[in-house]
């Protein structure tokens, strides 16, 4: 048998990828045991399915997390689906706190009255089937 550096080029790169794997698996294990720790009752959550709350009670036994998500409003979910404790930071609601925070220039940009001929009808917008293409503009049918 002849010798095949192909052969051994594969068996590297076979290597590289199982090492990488684990590498990968391992990070996301340490960052799922992290916020882990920050689950505890009276941290406000997200759940992976976006509801926000305040977590009241936990039950290891079972799995289950009791989130109050308005006053008075406790739930049960899984505690799998809670994601990670909410960030404290808030985006900026307006144009002007984003320009104080160097956020750039406001750009608005205004539709092309050329990009649509009049004669066609808007998306959505219906028309006339009585109408021909070789009478000019369609008619519009009024709801």
């Amino acid at each position: 048998m002849a010798f095949d550096p192909t052969l051994i080029l594969i068996a590297v790169v076979l290597v590289a990828f199982v090492i990488f794997q684990f590498r990968s698996s391992r990070k996301k294990a340490k960052a799922a045991a992290e916020r882990q720790k920050l689950i505890v009752p009276g941290v406000e959550i997200m759940t992976n399915y976006g509801l926000f709350g305040t977590i009241t009670e936990l039950d290891d036994e079972n799995n289950f997390a009791f989130i109050e998500i308005a006053p008075g409003t406790v739930v049960k979910i899984h505690k799998s689906t809670v994601l990670k404790a909410a960030d404290d930071t808030v985006a900026p609601e307006t144009v002007e706190e984003l320009e104080a925070e160097g956020g750039g220039e406001t750009t608005f940009i205004s539709p092309d009255a050329e990009a649509t001929p009049a004669a066609e009808p808007q998306f959505g917008e219906r028309i006339d089937p009585k109408t021909t293409p070789e009478s000019g503009a369609a008619k519009k049918v009024e709801d």
